[in-house]
């Protein structure tokens, strides 16, 4: 009697710690709780994304043309929009599917966890920033190039030795600021600034000889904002491999090779070549600064 009591206090004790075990054990995870899946699926428009049935793409303000227009990246005019929409096609969602979230640029490619399924804002892949991040497959081969008042020094450079002595201004965290200080190498310290328009402004007013930006945005700077400046030249690439931007993602996105499956797509049936006439074709070439 005594025995059948104290096991049918143990199985009653067994019962309770297992009651306890399963209230105190973690809820799984919810699709769209903005934490990596273990596992990606591409099935169209069923990513596990931050927001449930929403794709949430990332990008800075204001938002510069030619890579978009009129600040407004959720329009779908400029490269980077139309861009994005395309890979959002590719990947099930339809436009009213996109949200826009306001990213800094420095932000997007920094340590930590993202509140993006992907950002798009001319950032560059490299080896630095893939030890925070994750990059798709390149969407577009860039070059940097420097702009200058006409009536600057700097607007008479011929190659990268002219421009040593001159003092130069590019934003904060990028690789036009990256080519001033590893290729040029001035002998005045560069002017650094948290956005281009500020560095625009400081050209305008000569404060800086001349800025450093991407081929595209150095045309439309000379052709819509700072009417009298020019496009001095282009940096030459001397790495062999062409500098590229890429989708930022998160380091530990379950969603990196889906997307890049989307940009390899739309690379192969002419999409990325067709929003590139259409939306960058006033970036034409430009003397190569050697």
């Amino acid at each position: 009697m005594h025995l059948v009591h104290r096991a049918a206090c143990a199985a009653v004790c067994s019962a309770v710690v297992l009651v306890a075990v399963a209230a105190c054990s973690p809820e799984p995870e919810e699709k769209g709780s903005g934490k990596p899946a273990t596992a990606a699926s591409c099935a169209p428009g069923k990513l596990s994304t931050v927001a449930a049935g929403k794709l949430t793409v990332g990008t800075d303000k204001p938002a510069y043309a030619p890579w978009f227009e009129d600040d407004q990246p959720s329009n779908g005019k400029g490269f980077e929009s139309a861009v994005a929409y395309a890979v959002a096609k590719q990947l099930g969602y339809g436009k009213d599917q996109v949200v826009w979230q306001t990213v800094p640029f420095n932000s997007s490619f920094a340590p930590g966890t993202k509140n993006f399924d992907f950002d798009i804002n001319q950032v560059s892949i490299s080896d630095a920033r893939k030890k925070a991040v994750a990059f798709s497959s390149g969407y577009y081969d860039v070059r940097q190039a420097v702009v200058a008042l006409k009536t600057s020094k700097a607007a008479k450079a011929k190659s990268v030795a002219d421009l040593k002595g001159v003092k130069l201004g590019a934003q904060v965290g990028t690789t036009s600021l990256d080519f001033i200080n590893d290729l040029v190498k001035p002998t005045q310290k560069p002017a650094v600034y948290q956005k281009n328009d500020f560095a625009k402004s400081a050209l305008k007013n000569g404060q800086v000889d001349a800025i450093v930006v991407d081929l595209p945005t150095a045309f439309y700077i000379t052709g819509a904002e700072v009417t009298d400046a020019e496009v001095v030249g282009q940096f030459e690439n001397t790495t062999g491999s062409p500098e590229q931007f890429g989708l930022v993602l998160d380091k530990e996105s379950a969603l990196t090779s889906c997307v890049t499956g989307a940009v390899d797509a739309l690379r192969k049936d002419g999409t990325l070549a067709s929003l590139e006439k259409k939306w960058l074709s006033e970036a034409v070439d430009a003397p190569v600064l050697k």
